[in-house]
């Protein structure tokens, strides 16, 4: 089971309520799913926070709504954009016996000899979509590049095989390649390709001023 949280049922729409639970450590939120109507529920704000920081954005958290135990996961997470303290939470009620299909980081772990000889490690894809059982969900996807070569890739295809869980994304997308580095004098090549032309309002025709 995932770690507890308290939880309580708040009534909903009413703003002068979520207010007064925000000043006492609440933060509210929404639980619906698996065995669970649409219910407006308020959490310990510190407790969540926590659990978050210790086992991941993808955790098991079983809400102890007013003594009655829901396993979730956050849906969603709306934050103030100038406080970052959290506003509002959506939580997915679920089954730990069914699969879910959640979006993971991908992170790279290993030294490359290319980036070693000056190339350039990208990553055109950061996080990747994995289908698993509650319990079996992964907090981020590791792939190796130890033996990644200035002009090597990595793909989905190549690392499926090796993880616990599926991979839903398509074997052919890129998880991480080497460039070649880019010397000053192509760098400098390009910025210059790029630098908008200054108008100078120069009328051709000027019949076509009038």
């Amino acid at each position: 089971m995932g770690t507890s949280v308290t939880a309580k049922v708040r009534e909903a729409h009413k703003r002068s309520i979520k207010t007064e639970l925000r000043k006492s450590g609440y933060v509210p939120a929404v639980v619906y799913g698996f065995k669970t109507d649409s219910t407006p529920i308020a959490v310990d704000a510190k407790q969540l926070e926590k659990t978050i920081r210790i086992e991941g954005r993808n955790a098991i958290i079983t809400l102890d709504v007013e003594g009655k135990n829901v396993n979730a996961v956050l849906k969603e997470v709306q934050k103030d954009p100038v406080q970052g303290k959290l506003v509002h939470l959506d939580f997915l009620a679920v089954s730990m016996r069914q699969e879910l299909e959640v979006e993971v980081p991908v992170v790279t772990v290993g030294v490359s000899p290319g980036v070693k000889e000056g190339g350039v490690l990208q990553q055109p894809i950061r996080e990747i979509k994995v289908s698993a059982k509650p319990n079996d969900l992964p907090e981020s996807v590791e792939v190796d590049i130890s033996a990644l070569a200035i002009g090597d890739t990595l793909t989905v295809g190549e690392v499926r095989d090796k993880s616990k869980y599926t991979i839903l994304n398509e074997d052919e997308d890129v998880l991480v390649t080497v460039s070649a580095p880019v010397s000053e004098a192509e760098l400098e090549a390009d910025l210059e390709a790029t630098e908008p032309v200054a108008d100078n309002g120069t009328v051709e025709d000027e019949d076509k001023a009038e």
